[in-house]
C-alpha cells in the first residue's frame, strides 16, 4: 500500500473537480455581465433616441383669427384654382398677428412679432381655401404652425431663463408669446407635416414623406432585380454547375462580394450607372442598381444555405419517380427551399434600407422637397435624410433626426419580423 505524504488522490480529484466547477461559474458570470452589458448599451440606445425624438411627433401651433380677404385671394372673382393657389396667404396671417397685437406698430417690432409664427404658415389657409372655396370673404380660427424657435421654447428644449443673448427669441417675443399662452391660443398638436412633407429648410415644416417614397422606390428596383437573379444564380450552383476551379472561383469571389464596404459599391455605381451610361444622379432607379449590386452576394449565401438544407432524399424521390432534373428543382425542392429565400432577400432588403454611403456617392445627397412621382424622379432616401437633418444647425432638426431613426427602425423590426414570420410559417420539418 502506497503511504505518499500529503494529499490523497481523492482530495486532489475533489479539489480539481471543485476548481473545474468554479471556473465554470466564473465563465458564467463573464457572460450573463456581458449581455446585461450589451442590453445596457441597447437600452440607453433606445432611451436617447425616444427621449430626443418622440417631441418631434407634436408640433407647436398658434389661434388666429384669420380673415379670408377675396382682394387678396381672389382680387378676379372667378375663384381661378392657379389664382387661389398662388395668393400671398402669409399677409393674411400677419394681418392675424397684427389683430391680435394692435398696439404693436413699429416695423421692427412688427417683424419680430410675425417671427412667431411659421414662413409656411400661409399653407394651412391655403388648403383650407382649397378645400372650401366658399370660405373666401369669411374669418377663420385657425391654428397655424408656429416658428421653430417657438417650437424648441415651447417644448422646453431651450429654457425661458437663460440670457437673452443665449436664445433665438428676445424678451419682447416671449412676453408676447407668453400673452398667446395666457389666452390658451398656444398648443401642442400632432405633427402631420412630419409624416406628409417632404423636405424643408425650415425645420416645423420639414417632413419624411418624400425620402420615405424615395426609398420605397429604390427597394423597389432592388427586389425586382437582385431577387431572380440572386435565386437563379444559387439554383445553377447548387444544382447545375459541375464541381471544377471555376465554380470554386465564382462561390469564393461570391462570398468575396458580400464582404465588401458598401461605399465600393456606391463608387461603382457612380463609374458605371453614372458616367458610362449617363443615368440621372440622385434618381431611385441608380440607387436600386447599387443597392442590388449590394445585395446579390446576400441573397445568393441565404438562398444557397436553403437549397443545401432540402435534403437528399427530397431530389433522389423525384428523380426515381422519373422527374427530369429541371422538374425535380422547380416542382419539389425550390418550393421547399423557399421561405429561406424570402428570409434572406428580407434580410438583405432591410440591410440596403438602412444604407446611406453608397448612396451618397450617386448623388441622393441632393435637398430634395417635392415627392418623387417614378423612379426616376429626383430623390432621397430615409437615411440620407437622417445625415442631412443631422448636419443641420438649427436644434429643432435634432429631434427630427432621432425621430427619423426612429421610424427607419421601426421599418427594419418590421422586416425582420416578416422574415421570423415567413420562416414560422412556411417552415415544412423533415
Amino acid at each position: 500500500m502506497n503511504s505518499q505524504p500529503g494529499r490523497s488522490v481523492k482530495e486532489a480529484v475533489a479539489e480539481g473537480i471543485s476548481r473545474r466547477y468554479r471556473n465554470e461559474r466564473i465563465f458564467k458570470l463573464l457572460g450573463f455581465a456581458a449581455l446585461l452589458i450589451g442590453l445596457g448599451f441597447l437600452a440607453f440606445f433606445f432611451y436617447t433616441l425616444i427621449a430626443n425624438g418622440y417631441t418631434a411627433f407634436r408640433q407647436t401651433r398658434i389661434l388666429l383669427d384669420a380673415e379670408l380677404r377675396a382682394d387678396v385671394i381672389d382680387p378676379a372673382g372667378g375663384r381661378d384654382p392657379a389664382a387661389l393657389a398662388t395668393a400671398d396667404y402669409q399677409s393674411l396671417v400677419r394681418d392675424a398677428l397684427r389683430l391680435r397685437f394692435p398696439d404693436i406698430t413699429a416695423r421692427a417690432e412688427l417683424r419680430d412679432l410675425f417671427a412667431l409664427v411659421s414662413p409656411g404658415a400661409g399653407l394651412d389657409l391655403r388648403a383650407l381655401v382649397e378645400r372650401e372655396p366658399n370660405a373666401i370673404g369669411g374669418t377663420r380660427a385657425l391654428w397655424l404652425v408656429a416658428d421653430d424657435d417657438v417650437d424648441v421654447i415651447v417644448k422646453g428644449h431651450v429654457s425661458r431663463d437663460v440670457p437673452e443673448s443665449d436664445r433665438r427669441l428676445d424678451d419682447r417675443q416671449l412676453g408676447w408669446l407668453a400673452q398667446l399662452e395666457q389666452q390658451g391660443r398656444v398648443a401642442l398638436q400632432f405633427n402631420r407635416y412630419f409624416f406628409v412633407a417632404g423636405d424643408s429648410r425650415d425645420p416645423e415644416l420639414a417632413g419624411i414623406w418624400s425620402a420615405t417614397v424615395g426609398s420605397f422606390f429604390m427597394l423597389l428596383v432592388t427586389l425586382t432585380l437582385s431577387f431572380p437573379l440572386a435565386v437563379a444564380t444559387a439554383i445553377y450552383l447548387e444544382e447545375f454547375a459541375p464541381r471544377n476551379r471555376w465554380t470554386d472561383l465564382v462561390e469564393v469571389n461570391i462570398n468575396n462580394l458580400a464582404a465588401v464596404p458598401s461605399i465600393v459599391f456606391g463608387l461603382l455605381g457612380l463609374a458605371l450607372f453614372i458616367n458610362v451610361f449617363g443615368l440621372p444622379r440622385s434618381a431611385p432607379l441608380v440607387g436600386g442598381l447599387v443597392l442590388s449590386l449590394m445585395t446579390l452576394p446576400v441573397i445568393i449565401i441565404a438562398s444557397r444555405a436553403a437549397l443545401t438544407a432540402v435534403p437528399p432524399s427530397i431530389r433522389e424521390a423525384a428523380l426515381g419517380l422519373g422527374a427530369s432534373k429541371m422538374q425535380m428543382v422547380l416542382h419539389h425542392v425550390l418550393p421547399l427551399a423557399m421561405p429561406g429565400m424570402l428570409t434572406g432577400t428580407i434580410i438583405g432588403m432591410a440591410r440596403a434600407l438602412g444604407e446611406s454611403a453608397p448612396l451618397l456617392m450617386i448623388g441622393m445627397v441632393a435637398f430634395i422637397v417635392d415627392v418623387p412621382e417614378t423612379p426616376l424622379s429626383p430623390a432621397t432616401a430615409l437615411p440620407v435624410q437622417v445625415y442631412l437633418w443631422a448636419d443641420s444647425p438649427e436644434r429643432a432638426f435634432v429631434e427630427r433626426t432621432s425621430a427619423a431613426i426612429v421610424v427607419l427602425l421601426v421599418f427594419l423590426l418590421v422586416m425582420n419580423a416578416a422574415a421570423i414570420l415567413l420562416r414560422k410559417r412556411f417552415e415544412r420539418r423533415y
